[in-house]
């Protein structure tokens, strides 16, 4: 490509959010009774645009099960990784390829009706700005956003645009969290007022490291400048062999600039079941403690890195379905919570098949337990579950409960905005997703000092003027940083969108883009 035509092409790539109103006209449908008994019009099928469809990632297994369906068709796919993605290609020989979303949605709006993400945390909210400012559905790979205000902005969007809209958290369509919502409605455990949940992730790379000072040029299938997207531009980094590390496919998730850390990758499959069934809103408080960072290092030597483990103590003010207020207790990299004394010393806590993770609710009545996803759902002692056999079903259960998550989406996108509803629209999706990046931002601060409080200095000369302690600088320990993220127990007023009693912590909630990357529509 010469350069007249990359210039042509950037500034076509800048224009296509302003074509909104015309990529809203679709392609021609014809209608059904012309294509005679035994086929499907075009109108009966949703056309899809994949972004991010790695044959190990969720794109490609969000792709299959959309067409799965039988009611999607996948009509184009983009990723900027063509060796990673390229199985994924083969798979789906009809549809047309792109590398930058910006291209395939300025070329191409009006050939598909939806759009999925499954691209890293940090270009999530770029991609589906974008297309729902073009009227596309949207559903987008957990954690929805990698900032909080990005959340924020895609909630509002949504419901802006009159999108249909999924988040990825397919546990949310499962019988699981429906069942503990009916059994605790019925009263079955009492009031919760604790509830502990835990995952075994990590499964790659996080915790003590620093980003390598040894690079390499990058692959000449992988545009690395659109897979950084907003973050700061860095080098290639070398391979972990030769000194470096493997960031791609999948590494990138235990370093800020890129993921979210364990909790955002796992959050929305574990702390959605608690929200929806004690009816949370905004967290009020958070706290954290994490694991040292390894040998001869501090916190603040790793600032790029989250940590290899971590104990979080979210605090959410009463409820409607509460008599005070309720503590949900995360924790990750190994760390669980006590061993419920119903289940006996030698009863199993968690069977494989649970996702590695789960819940506990504790009632002033009992309690109950369910894995990851909250597949399992049970009653403590599992012998108490005789008491829900006869309890009416006050909710209606997802047509293929977890699996039925695809489906469902894909209906409400035929259907159109308004007809049907998901299990995890934006409205409800932006909420999980904040409490979990404001428990983030409790473990994030633990790398951010608090900036050195000035003190006025003595004129010179002055009688009484006492030199400064030698390595101290005038102001003594004032001046020396501190991490008092590590020991506090951050408010965040949600109405404001900030940490209150930390103000160093809030460059988190909304983060700076690296030019000319921008959200659409706002």
């Amino acid at each position: 490509m010469n350069e007249k035509e990359k210039k042509a092409g950037a500034t076509s790539r800048r224009n296509f959010v302003k074509q909104s109103a015309v990529a809203a006209a679709a392609f021609t449908i014809v209608p059904r009774f012309v294509l005679g008994k035994g086929y499907r019009a075009p109108s009966d099928i949703l056309y899809i645009a994949t972004l991010g469809c790695g044959v190990k990632g969720k794109g490609h297994d969000d792709t299959a099960k959309f067409t799965a369906t039988g009611k999607a068709k996948i009509a184009f796919l983009c990723d900027v990784d063509s060796v990673y993605a390229g199985p994924t290609f083969q798979t789906y020989p009809d549809a047309k390829v792109y590398v930058d979303y910006r291209e395939l949605f300025d070329k191409e709006h009006k050939h598909f009706d939806a759009v999925s993400v499954s691209t890293p945390d940090n270009t999530h909210a770029l991609i589906a700005s974008a297309a729902i400012q073009l009227g596309k559905h949207i559903w987008v790979q957990k954690p929805l956003t990698h900032d909080i205000y990005e959340a924020r902005t895609l909630a509002m969007l949504a419901k802006k645009y009159k999108v249909v809209s999924q988040m990825g958290n397919q546990g949310s369509s499962a019988d699981g969290v429906r069942s503990m919502r009916e059994w605790y409605e019925a009263g079955l455990i009492g009031d919760v007022h604790t509830v502990y949940t835990w995952t075994d992730r990590p499964v790659w790379p996080q915790g003590g490291m620093k980003w390598p000072d040894k690079t390499a040029p990058s692959p000449s299938t992988l545009d690395w400048n659109l897979w950084q997207g907003p973050a700061k531009e860095k080098a290639y980094p070398a391979a972990a062999k030769d000194g470096g590390i493997d960031l791609l496919p999948f590494n990138w998730r235990g370093w800020w600039a890129y993921g979210t850390g364990v909790i955002g990758d796992m959050g929305a499959h574990i702390l959605e079941a608690p929200m929806t069934v004690l009816g949370l809103g905004h967290v009020e408080s958070v706290q954290s403690s994490q694991s040292q960072p390894g040998a001869g290092l501090k916190f603040e030597d790793v600032p790029d890195t989250c940590p290899a483990s971590s104990y979080t103590v979210l605090t959410f003010p009463k409820t409607e379905r509460s008599t005070g207020n309720i503590q949900i207790h995360w924790m990750d990299g190994g760390l669980m919570p006590p061993r419920p004394e119903e289940l006996g010393p030698t009863a199993q806590f968690l069977n494989t098949a649970e996702g590695g993770g789960g819940m506990i609710f504790v009632g002033t009545k009992g309690k109950m337990m369910a894995g990851c996803y909250a597949s399992s759902a049970r009653l403590l002692p599992v012998d108490r579950m005789e008491e829900t056999i006869n309890l009416p079903q006050k909710y209606a259960r997802v047509k293929g409960g977890q699996d039925g998550h695809y489906g469902q989406w894909v209906e409400a996108c035929l259907a159109g905005y308004g007809k049907m509803e998901t299990s995890s629209p934006f409205e409800k999706a932006a909420l999980v997703t904040e409490n979990m990046l404001v428990a983030n931002l409790a473990i994030r601060g633990y790398n951010v000092p608090k900036a050195p409080v000035a003190e006025a200095a003595a004129p010179a000369g002055a009688a009484g003027a006492a030199a400064p302690a030698a390595g101290r600088g005038r102001g003594g320990f004032n001046r020396r940083p501190n991490y008092p993220a590590r020991s506090l127990n951050l408010t965040w007023d949600a109405a404001a969108m900030k940490i209150t009693n930390f103000d160093e912590i809030n460059q988190f909630v909304k983060r700076e883009y690296r030019a000319p990357f921008a959200l659409s529509g706002v």
